[in-house]
């Protein structure tokens, strides 16, 4: 149960980036009370920006060539909630210039104490509007019960899991406590909005605040110069739940790719929506 509510603009507390996290501390305060203790670790509003391409095909050739982009922008805090914009764009090279361009685009909102969310996503294949899902999750005594207005109406309980940025927090609390294995059943929205999914996370050693600096996009961010505490690498995997695994949509073709994505942009502590410049557009 929060009690009060301390408003945090601009203390960094995570950068969320593809397959990995880098784990902060922040010094400002949070609620006087909460249920979790997690609950009271800020998560400072930031952009991050990928480009993505093809890392590695296996079996029978099917592809040339995958370009594309992720844009990731978070935005909120504990007392407003937090707020998800993601987009990614990529095309698709089967050769004989033949190309397939997909378009995901999604946005969510997460109470501040993580006791609700809202989601809703489209995704174009072509230009073409595909699928899309809209709906609302909300926590209660016996589980999480989902709402689906899109594709269909349909409301069903899925149990205990945790959203998308409460699963942040609960990585970056068990980072402090010295853990270095955090295994959580987490439930953000996406796709058919009916998947539920096991995540394990592994927490490398802590780093001390003076050592290994950062030399990717964030290296130089001003915003990494206030933190005063050690940050862990962490790898984060996520896998579809077993009791939902017999609605998984299978890949179409024999291969197996890999898609690897690098920064393209600095990350930003100033969170707005992505303009037409930084908007995942590759025509």
């Amino acid at each position: 149960m929060v009690t009060a509510c301390t408003r945090v603009a601009s203390s960094l507390a995570a950068v969320v980036v593809v397959g990995a996290a880098f784990l902060g501390a922040a010094s400002a305060a949070g609620p006087a009370k909460v249920d979790d203790p997690s609950a009271a670790i800020p998560l400072a509003p930031h952009r991050a920006i990928y480009d993505l391409k093809l890392g590695q095909l296996r079996g029978k050739r099917s592809l040339e060539a995958v370009r594309g982009r992720i844009v990731y922008d978070f935005n909120g805090n504990i007392c407003d909630g937090y707020d998800l914009r993601f987009r990614q764009v990529t095309e698709l090279d089967s050769g004989e210039g033949k190309f397939a361009l997909s378009d995901l685009r999604s946005t969510s909102w997460e109470e501040g104490a993580a006791h609700s969310l809202r989601f809703d996503s489209q995704n174009y294949l072509d230009r073409k509007l595909v699928d899309s899902v809209d709906g609302h999750a909300d926590k209660g005594p016996d589980g999480i019960t989902v709402t689906l207005a899109k594709p269909k109406p349909t409301t069903m309980g899925i149990g205990t899991a945790v959203f998308p940025s409460e699963h942040m927090r609960r990585i970056i609390a068990a980072a402090r406590e010295g853990k270095t294995l955090l295994e959580l059943t987490v439930y953000d929205g996406s796709e058919t909005g009916e998947k539920v999914y096991q995540s394990l996370t592994v927490i490398g050693k802590k780093i001390a605040p003076n050592e290994h600096a950062p030399t990717d996009a964030a290296a130089g961010q001003t915003a990494f110069a206030g933190l005063d505490r050690c940050r862990s690498p962490s790898a984060i995997s996520i896998a579809l739940s077993r009791a939902r695994a017999s609605r998984r949509r299978s890949m179409p073709s024999a291969s197996r790719l890999m898609i690897t994505a690098s920064p393209a942009r600095s990350f930003s502590t100033t969170a707005t929506s992505p303009s037409p410049a930084t908007s995942p557009r590759l025509r």
